[in-house]
């Protein structure tokens, strides 16, 4: 049986091909940015409708999967799995380019961004440029003066958590490790 033989449903715009017409169907709309599941809580919109049944549960705080180790938990199994990983120190995702090693595929891609100097997400208010959108999101916080980080103990904000903490060891006399 050939691959087309396998896969007979193919796409017209693009070479993909598929086993079954409802996944041709699903993959048709990426190219139309069509999203048929909207969520009630928000204005989100997803392709899928597991998908949003994921997406509800930033809003409910349902977490259902449990780790035994420790007392985290996740909306999604595959978010434990990696978590489980933290416990055990695997890595199985390694770079060719250096010594890095990473539990998750997604760092080491976002990794791979440090050799190849690839930075796909920029700033629309200058032209700054980052390999992570979080970096983007955190730099964007410099031209609106955001300071989401509140001391509890003064009226002084912060940008970034790591100096919420550094600033709150000045409260309680502690000097940073």
């Amino acid at each position: 049986m050939s691959h087309t033989e396998d896969k007979p449903f193919q796409c017209d715009l693009c070479v993909a091909t598929f086993s079954q017409k409802s996944h041709l169907k699903c993959h048709v709309m990426l190219h139309t940015g069509e999203k048929p599941f909207q969520c009630d809580l928000c204005d989100a919109a997803f392709l899928q409708k597991s998908t949003l049944k994921y997406h509800v549960m930033t809003h409910t705080g349902e977490k259902p999967f449990q780790c035994d180790l420790c007392n985290a938990a996740f909306s999604r199994k595959c978010a434990l799995k990696y978590h489980l990983m933290i416990h055990t120190g695997e890595n199985p995702f390694h770079c060719d380019q250096c010594s890095a090693s990473f539990s998750a595929k997604s760092h080491l891609k976002t990794h791979m961004m440090i050799h190849t100097g690839e930075k796909p997400f920029n700033c629309d208010q200058c032209d700054a440029a980052f390999s992570r959108k979080s970096d983007v999101k955190r730099h964007i916080m410099t031209h609106t003066g955001e300071k989401p980080f509140q001391c509890h103990l003064c009226v002084a904000a912060f940008s970034r958590k790591s100096h919420l903490k550094r600033h709150v060891r000045t409260h309680i006399r502690e000097k940073p490790s």
